[in-house]
């Protein structure tokens, strides 16, 4: 189990935005590895509604829960090591095991039997040290539609801010506001369970 601070900048870009960046920072095909994200919520969404987000990810292999909740400075980030078998489990029930993210989770929810699967999400990424933080390209495939990203992870919050702004401003990308992945997932969630709901009405 751990617990950090996750301070980090995003922001949306386009295919062509993404080759360039990638060419910029030097990254090569076999530098992008692939990492799926599951995600839960209740059928409320009250965990998105409280800037919360639940997920259980699996990259090399190793499968890691994690619990991201909103802090002062960035986002407070539990997480909990966990097994192939239990992250079937979790998917399959919802159920969530007895953990640091399960005693985190009890103060947002009351009653953690209302969590349920909600879909996945996945990622081709590469990363690197950059200028003192760690420097992301993402390409993101959920539901039926994928987006592209850059991101930048940092310690300091205001020499970060600077060192990202200047690479995109040095690259002509604009700044866009970015939700993270899980809000984008649950957005897309809802906006293709409106459509659906409203083709069934109309049949």
């Amino acid at each position: 189990m751990s617990q950090h601070i996750e301070i980090e900048f995003k922001n949306l870009i386009t295919e062509n935005e993404f080759i360039r960046l990638k060419s910029y920072l030097n990254f090569k095909s076999d530098h992008f590895k692939n990492q799926v994200n599951h995600y839960f919520d209740t059928s409320n969404f009250g965990l998105k509604e409280q800037g919360s987000a639940l997920r259980v990810r699996k990259k090399n292999n190793h499968y890691e829960l994690t619990l991201k909740q909103p802090a002062p400075t960035g986002l407070l980030e539990t997480n909990q090591t966990i097994s192939e078998t239990q992250a079937e489990s979790i998917i399959k029930t919802g159920t969530i095991p007895p953990g640091s993210v399960q005693k985190a989770l009890s103060t947002l929810i009351t009653d953690l039997d209302t969590l349920h699967y909600f879909g996945s999400l996945t990622t081709n990424r590469a990363e690197k040290e950059y200028e003192g933080g760690l420097i992301v390209l993402d390409h993101s495939l959920y539901l039926s539609t994928e987006d592209f990203e850059i991101e930048y992870e940092v310690t300091d919050e205001k020499t970060g801010y600077e060192v990202f702004k200047n690479l995109l401003e040095q690259m002509n990308i604009p700044s866009r506001k970015t939700d993270n992945k899980i809000m984008r997932f649950y957005k897309q969630k809802k906006a293709e369970m409106r459509f659906y709901n409203q083709r069934s009405q109309e049949k």
